[in-house]
């Protein structure tokens, strides 16, 4: 049985396999270079812990403002919007007037979110 025109077989995906092996072998060849023929020097100033030129001193687990870490989860989150937008406003006209509403129901959820985060006052720095 030969296959359709909307059917794909095996070999369709054989230049993506090919395009992957030949990534990953040059990766594999670059860093196995590197490090065979690299110098190979070691010593205490080197192996010392350095952060953007600046030598670390005290502890690593100093507490950290949790609003800190609210607004990065709020801009992951209100930024994972534009996956969806995107998609829909490339396909605007083909989804007619229930893809609109579907749109309309969607970012005035993402606004009630956003309204509340504001109401709570999470995006203010003291």
């Amino acid at each position: 049985m030969e296959p359709t025109v909307d059917q794909y077989v095996p070999s369709d995906y054989l230049p993506i396999l090919i395009q992957f092996a030949a990534a990953l072998g040059f990766v594999i060849f670059a860093l196995t270079l590197t490090h065979l023929l690299g110098p190979k020097r070691s010593s205490a100033v080197k192996d010392a812990a350095w952060e953007s030129g600046i030598e670390s001193v005290g502890d690593a687990r100093t507490p950290i403002s949790y609003k800190y870490f609210m607004t990065a989860i709020l801009f992951v989150l209100f930024d994972v919007e534009i996956i969806f937008l995107y998609p829909w406003a490339v396909n605007f006209k083909e989804f007619g007037m229930e893809g609109f509403l579907q749109m309309i129901v969607f970012m005035s959820l993402l606004m009630a979110g956003f309204f509340y985060v504001i109401k709570k006052g999470i995006l203010k720095w003291e």
